[in-house]
């Protein structure tokens, strides 16, 4: 199987698979691969915080154009995969010299699954761009292709707790991925100063809680397979083990009563009300911490709509704080500009490579303390982090990483669903990498949207679903 993610991502989701059960794990660009079962499909999708999609290959082949590719794919056994009654879209990316044209490849599938069926029973399925049954993935490396089905649906980082936003909100799985970078799971207090619509907050809070980052989902595209184990799903949704208490306190606050206003309802719908407070608080008004230790991560602004004065001035003001205010803590700031950084004043001790988008950024971490850095006791950081002036052992662009062996992290952050029954939960100058090249994102087209139409709330007092076969139906609770 393969587990789409971020850019710089990969190794945080390899550890999140391997704790998780999975076998053969090999980190690639953008990509983990792997061997499991059904059951481990399943879980994946329900527990990956940095998963952006859980695909399962079904055909391996060759082609040259895309004469080649429709000839392939017609004699394939569609029917193990669809049916006339089901409706079907096309996720194609490509990245090969040979065919120039994503979306081109996709209508190429398209035609060869209805031609496929109307040889046969003279009428084809549907393709729907909103809400399609089953989504079929094709991939192309020069002239390698290979075809997968989405056991996803729509894209991981849809958690379904998000109901409010601010103007560019934080991506949910970059969040998550910045987070246990960090090395965070819960043992201190937590505090996000700049926290817009919450999902620092949020994702934080699912971490030390144990609750799985898919557990307000309406759905998930294997749920439609023809080979849907509904028993065993509901087994798997509705695990308890990996929930545990958190002592401590989820804090955030934001200039902007919008912004906060965006965050109630977010952390309202996502039923994490009594974990985390919130407060309308420019940063410059901290004057003593929220606890004596703990970890501040924080996104501050710094796009293209902001003046390089301003931002200066910003960034200056968070390391002011961040040195007399927040000592004793270890502090994270993302962005992408270096003079907002070289703003900081402060000497970073970790460094992170991380896409906000397109956004090539860095998130550095800083160790705050009174007297000289040598007097300070060294930690470890995340087993796979990159510090300043490493990452050349990593690979280039382009190629995969060996096959390696990984150890089971010293402490585990696997989720796990809380029990049915509780509360629920253009032109920039790009940062110099370590003489690596910068990197580009795909070309990534579809033929249909990646859109569910219908969103279920969930309250404080309300529950995420449930599944029980035993009711005869899926277990949705409207």
């Amino acid at each position: 199987m393969i587990a789409k993610t971020m850019a710089e991502l990969e190794d945080v989701l390899a550890e999140e698979l391997i704790t998780l059960g999975a076998n053969d794990v090999e980190i690639g660009t953008r990509m983990v691969s792997f061997t499991g079962d059904k059951a481990l499909m399943y879980k994946a999708n329900v527990h990956c915080r940095t998963a952006l999609r859980i695909l399962k290959p079904i055909y391996n082949f060759k082609a040259e154009n895309a004469g080649e590719v429709y000839d392939a794919l017609k004699q394939l056994n569609w029917e193990d995969y669809l049916s006339l009654d089901k409706t079907f879209s096309i996720d194609a990316v490509v990245f090969s010299h040979i065919f120039n044209h994503s979306k081109f490849v996709a209508y190429k599938v398209k035609d060869a699954i209805a031609d496929w069926f109307s040889e046969r029973y003279e009428k084809r399925p549907s393709v729907s761009v909103t809400n399609p049954d089953i989504v079929f993935n094709i991939h192309i490396a020069h002239n390698k292709c290979t075809l997968s089905l989405d056991s996803s649906g729509e894209s991981l980082h849809k958690r379904g707790y998000r109901i409010a936003q601010t103007e560019a909100p934080l991506n949910e799985v970059l969040a998550a991925g910045m987070i246990l970078k960090s090395g965070w799971r819960g043992e201190s207090t937590f505090v996000d100063p700049m926290c817009g619509s919450g999902t620092l907050l949020i994702e934080a809070a699912m971490i030390a809680l144990g609750i799985p980052p898919g557990i307000h989902r309406q759905s998930f595209g294997f749920e439609k397979w023809s080979d849907f184990d509904e028993d065993l799903f509901s087994d798997i949704y509705n695990d308890d083990s990996g929930s545990r208490d958190f002592p401590y306190r989820i804090v955030g606050s934001d200039i902007s009563p919008k912004a906060i206003s965006a965050a109630e309802k977010n952390i309202r719908n996502a039923g994490l009300k009594k974990q985390i407070d919130l407060s309308v608080k420019p940063f410059q008004q901290y004057v003593e911490p929220p606890a004596p230790k703990g970890v501040l991560i924080t996104n501050p602004p710094y796009g293209e709509r902001i003046k390089v004065d301003e931002l200066t001035e910003l960034y200056a003001m968070i390391g002011e704080r961040l040195k007399h205010v927040f000592t004793g803590y270890d502090a994270y700031v993302l962005s992408y500009r270096k003079e907002c950084f070289d703003s900081i004043g402060l000497k970073h001790s970790k460094r992170f490579f991380l896409f906000n988008g397109a956004l090539e950024c860095e998130m550095r971490g800083y160790e705050i303390f009174s007297g000289k850095r040598d007097d300070r006791p060294k930690k470890e950081g995340y087993r796979h982090s990159r510090t300043a002036g490493e990452g050349n052992e990593f690979k280039p662009k382009g190629e995969f990483k060996s096959k390696r062996e990984y150890d089971k992290p010293e402490k585990s952050f696997t989720p796990s669903r809380r029990p049915s029954g509780t509360e629920s939960k253009t032109g920039r100058p790009l940062f110099e990498r370590d003489d690596r090249p910068a990197r580009h994102m795909p070309e990534r087209r579809s033929s249909g949207t990646e859109s569910r139409s219908g969103k279920r709330t969930y309250g404080d007092d309300k529950k995420p679903r449930s599944f029980n076969s035993s009711r005869g139906e899926k277990g949705r609770k409207s």
